[in-house]
């Protein structure tokens, strides 16, 4: 990481950039704003006394990344307006160099953290995107069991669900060694997913059972005919994408496909790709509903 530092008090700069090398840490120095406002960094140390330099451009053109102030005094316009424009925290000069030091790993963590979150949300709504669905998301309730005949069209209810009511879902397969520590370590502001639960034995389902019954904020999705002692909701879904590891019937194979690829491919390619004549391919459109529009 390159840390910038900007104070007019050299010697001051000097040693805390040094101390901060010995810790591993490239670093550059500016006395003015102007001249800061050139440089890349990934944490700005800026001193809020700079005489008749205005703090406010670099805050604003960097507020993106980790920006700790260092005042002599906390005021309003050392402390609150500048973390108001963007700064994420504050020291007090003179500080140990081990207390900006934690300080900077804390923002590094938390930055690094919310660049991950971003990251499995767009994949995620990537992933679902095109999984459509007429559930009404206001009639969902926890604790519930949504059955379907589709994991990702669940997914796709329960994400969408989470988002609505701003909560944070803790993601639970029955696959993970850790499960029921994980519903054990749990509480009600966030809301359980709990998946796969149909590879379990009987007396492990009950053990699920036993371990919910202090939960009040949980899903369980289900793709098998299951009995749950919770309300369950059915979620259907006519034109599913499948997973790999499912085995499709000869006529759910040539519906997909046909589904699928009926606009990427004319008949004759498309027929010759399933190995069926261009007649047959207009009897199975008919036998399956499926018309393609001009």
């Amino acid at each position: 990481m390159k840390i910038i530092i900007i104070e007019n008090e050299l010697y001051l700069a000097q040693s805390i950039a040094s101390k901060l090398n010995d810790n591993h840490f490239k670093t550059e120095i500016y006395s003015t704003i102007k001249d800061a406002l050139n440089s890349r960094g990934d944490v700005y140390l800026l001193s809020t006394n700079l005489p008749g330099q205005n703090h406010a451009p670099l805050i604003k053109k960097f507020s993106d990344k980790i920006i700790i102030l260092m005042v002599s005094y906390i005021n309003n316009n050392t402390v609150s307006e500048p973390l108001k424009l963007g700064a994420k925290d504050y020291i007090v000069k003179p500080f140990m160099i081990e207390e900006l030091l934690r300080k900077i790993e804390h923002y590094k963590e938390f930055q690094e953290l919310r660049q991950k979150s971003i990251l499995f949300k767009e994949y995620t709504n990537n992933l679902l995107k095109d999984i459509e669905h007429i559930y009404d998301i206001e009639q969902l309730s926890p604790p519930v069991v949504i059955s379907s005949n589709y994991q990702r069209l669940a997914d796709k209810i329960v994400f969408t669900y989470a988002e609505k009511v701003n909560q944070i879902l803790i993601f639970v397969s029955v696959y993970n060694e850790n499960w029921k520590e994980q519903i054990e370590g749990s509480t009600d502001n966030n809301i359980l997913y709990i998946t796969d639960v149909d590879t379990l034995k009987k007396s492990e389902r009950d053990t699920l059972f036993k371990l919910l019954e202090n939960c009040n904020n949980f899903i369980i999705s289900t793709t098998s005919n299951i009995e749950f002692p919770y309300d369950t909701v059915s979620i259907m879904s006519d034109s599913k994408l499948y997973d790999q590891n499912e085995i499709l019937t000869i006529d759910d194979y040539v519906k997909f496909i046909v589904k699928s690829f009926q606009y990427q491919f004319p008949d004759t390619e498309l027929s010759n790709k399933l190995g069926i004549s261009r007649k047959s391919l207009w009897e199975k459109r008919k036998k399956y509903g499926i018309f393609k529009k001009k």
